[in-house]
């Protein structure tokens, strides 16, 4: 374990597609490894925040490195490591989704479909920069809503949110993932902050409503 974590701090200034390549062509299996190790924290966490579940996200980390190892002959030396593995892992973690959806169907005899957006002319209206939806959310139970709310969005909304405010993918990179224009993705990410914003304004209202209510309310004497 020492020779491998010692091997990877030697290999800290080679790139992702360097390492990727040499182990290709070598079969030194610690390349890999240490690629293995630069993504682990990082897509580990992607996986658990997009599938609300650290033993799913678990089993897909190992199945996308799998198919890293599988898909090795056809991986294009032109081409980024790092949207090409993001793409590998969404594309496991959205067939572990459509498994557990398709498992819940059979129990409640009722058929799951998935959401889908159109793009349209919105794109075009739409600023290179959104937001960021938890820029204004500092305080931990806000941080839990938002997660909440998150989790309520349709599936490609989700994605779109996960890749490019939380893993900090560009808009080319996240549409290449998702295999989808970036049009789209600008589409999807600003209908998410329109409804994350909403919901949080039906919140502020609420609870300001709640606390009116309370302080109305008369003391028991």
């Amino acid at each position: 374990m020492t020779k491998v974590l010692s091997c990877c701090e030697k290999v800290a200034s080679i790139s992702d597609e360097q390492l990727l390549v040499h182990y290709r062509e070598t079969g030194n299996r610690d390349s890999f490894t240490c690629l293995v190790r630069r993504y682990e924290g990082e897509l580990f966490n992607y996986l658990r925040r997009y599938l609300g579940n650290a033993e799913e996200a678990e089993d897909v980390f190992q199945t996308t490195f799998t198919q890293i190892h599988l898909k090795l002959p056809h991986f294009d030396q032109r081409r980024k490591f790092r949207p090409w593995l993001y793409t590998i892992a969404t594309n496991q973690a959205i067939d572990l989704k459509r498994r557990n959806k398709r498992h819940r169907a059979i129990s409640l005899q009722q058929e799951i479909g998935s959401s889908g957006y159109e793009a349209g002319q919105l794109a075009a209206l739409i600023p290179d920069r959104l937001p960021n939806p938890v820029e204004f959310l500092t305080e931990q139970e806000n941080r839990n809503w938002v997660s909440g709310q998150l989790a309520k969005l349709p599936d490609p909304m989700q994605q779109v949110v996960q890749l490019v405010y939380y893993q900090g993918l560009k808009y080319r990179e996240a549409a290449d993932v998702l295999g989808i224009p970036v049009g789209t993705i600008k589409s999807r990410l600003h209908s998410a902050v329109l409804k994350l914003a909403s919901a949080w304004k039906e919140r502020q209202i609420s609870t300001f409503s709640e606390k009116n209510i309370s302080k109305k309310r008369p003391k028991k004497g």
